[in-house]
């Protein structure tokens, strides 16, 4: 395979000019499963394994591969070789890991574009697109909304689903499609472009499985009906995989996420820069735009300048925020103590 179908570019190349690389090949990582990675080259599909440096000054999942990065690696055989370093990365998409208040969780690297899958049945949530959002617009990935499974719903009740988007979300793309209308899925190949690399987000059973088999052309990912008790689409994929396409384009896809805990502020002001802007007009420059008088996000409110629904999900992904970032600092503090503490023993034996 050569590098080029992988996403190989002109940054990627700079990137690995400027490292010493005599000795290593370059690859770019198809998939993770725990210590072991299949690493895509142009000798073909490689299992690799990180060396025991990398492991051992790894201070978060950061530092580990991801899907969608680019290694230099030693290749003994097919079954054997080992990522010696990660290149410098263009884009990371992570988000805090389910159930853990400490840990980000990486998604995938060097993303260009996103496509947030959401389905419009009964399990449509606009408050989870923006989660999705604020996720993107912190590494600057442009997103792309897919409304999924058009064909449950009346086209009336579809432009009206579309216009409730358009007002909360502003100019984001939005793109409708079913896997059984052919001529929504051929607009759908019609945004994927050679040489990008495009990550599919949604939940359990929104039909990112469905849609990754059509622009694969192939059955890459299983599907399962909807179900008839819930009438919600079920899980199928359980592991991130990175995909060749047909048409040159490079997709990602991962398992559906039922928790999109918010790790980081840096996407948060362009997600909601309608609320960052009436802010600027606050009485109170700390005003927290729940119960203080002279608010004027409150006032946009009133005014139907701005939706409710936005301020609410707004503060809601603002104290998850707090919350992550307050328990980094905890953590930070107990390993600083538990390494002052080593320091002590140490210093008492040499006594």
């Amino acid at each position: 395979m050569k590098l080029q179908q992988l996403g190989y570019n002109k940054e990627v190349e700079h990137h690995w000019n400027k490292s010493d690389h005599e000795e290593f090949i370059l690859g770019r990582v198809l998939l993770v499963h725990k210590d072991r990675y299949i690493v895509g080259t142009e000798k073909g599909d490689l299992s690799a394994e990180i060396t025991g440096n990398m492991r051992y000054t790894a201070t978060s999942s950061l530092d580990f591969p991801a899907v969608g990065d680019w290694v230099a690696l030693i290749a003994y055989d097919a079954y054997t070789s080992i990522i010696h370093k990660i290149l410098p990365r263009h884009s990371l998409i992570t988000r805090k890991a389910a159930g853990n208040a400490k840990q980000s969780q990486v998604i995938g690297a060097n993303i260009d574009y996103a496509l947030i899958v959401q389905e419009v049945g009964r399990d449509f949530n606009i408050n989870r697109i923006e989660r999705y959002l604020a996720i993107c617009n912190t590494s600057n990935i442009q997103p792309i909304v897919i409304l999924n499974k058009i064909d449950l719903i009346e086209n009336d009740a579809l432009l009206l689903l579309i216009e409730k988007v358009k007002q909360r979300l502003g100019d984001i793309p939005i793109l409708t499609i079913s896997a059984y209308k052919e001529s929504a899925l051929v607009e759908l190949e019609k945004i994927v472009l050679k040489g990008k690399t495009y990550c599919l987000l949604g939940s359990s059973g929104v039909g990112k499985s469905t849609l990754v088999n059509v622009l694969a052309k192939k059955e890459r990912m299983s599907t399962k009906n909807i179900s008839s008790q819930s009438k919600r689409g079920q899980h199928t994929t359980t592991h991130r995989e990175l995909i060749t396409l047909n048409a040159g384009g490079i997709l990602i896809d991962t398992p559906g996420m039922r928790e999109i805990g918010m790790d980081s502020s840096n996407g948060m002001q362009k997600t909601f820069e309608k609320i960052i802007h009436y802010s600027q007009f606050c009485k109170f420059n700390d005003c927290s735009h729940t119960v203080e008088l002279g608010c004027a996000v409150k006032e946009a409110i009133q005014k139907g300048e701005l939706h409710i629904e936005t301020l609410e999900n707004y503060l809601r992904l603002e104290r998850e925020k707090e919350h992550f970032e307050e328990s980094i600092a905890q953590k930070r503090k107990k390993d600083k103590d538990f390494g002052k503490m080593v320091k002590r023993m140490k210093n008492i034996k040499k006594r």
